[in-house]
């Protein structure tokens, strides 16, 4: 199914919904690095990040964390990263951002609710199809 301006991340959204925690986890490293992926996920430090890139040992942290949250977090940063580079990408997770109200979006993700993490989502669709 094309994507429509109105729903540009329908063919992430596809992608995502299939993939395996690791995968999930590997992505958001790809793209936002180890930090922000740590940051997102309510861990310490990156070795557990690290942990989790390895196929199976992800699954094992899924019972204290919620995967969700990261697919959405993913879905976000790769819809991004459809129109701007990782570095923006980051910077647009990590910096206050008028599009949602002055506020991180990575801490809106990693501890709002499911209308925050909607509301982050709005406002990626927003910024790459108006810029």
């Amino acid at each position: 199914m094309p994507a429509t301006s109105a729903r540009p991340d329908l063919p992430i959204y596809e992608e995502i919904l299939r993939m395996e925690p690791h995968e999930i986890v590997g992505g958001l490293v790809g793209v936002l690095g180890k930090k922000i992926t740590a940051y997102l996920a309510g861990v310490k430090d990156t070795r557990t990040v690290d942990a989790w890139l390895e196929p199976g040992r992800a699954e094992d942290g899924a019972r204290r964390l919620d995967f969700d949250r990261l697919r959405v977090a993913l879905r976000v940063a790769k819809l991004l990263a459809t129109r701007e580079s990782n570095g923006v990408v980051q910077a647009w997770f990590g910096g206050s951002n008028p599009q949602l109200g002055d506020r991180n979006a990575s801490r809106l993700l990693r501890e709002g609710n499911a209308a925050q993490q909607e509301f982050v989502l709005n406002a990626a669709r927003a910024f790459v199809v108006g810029g």
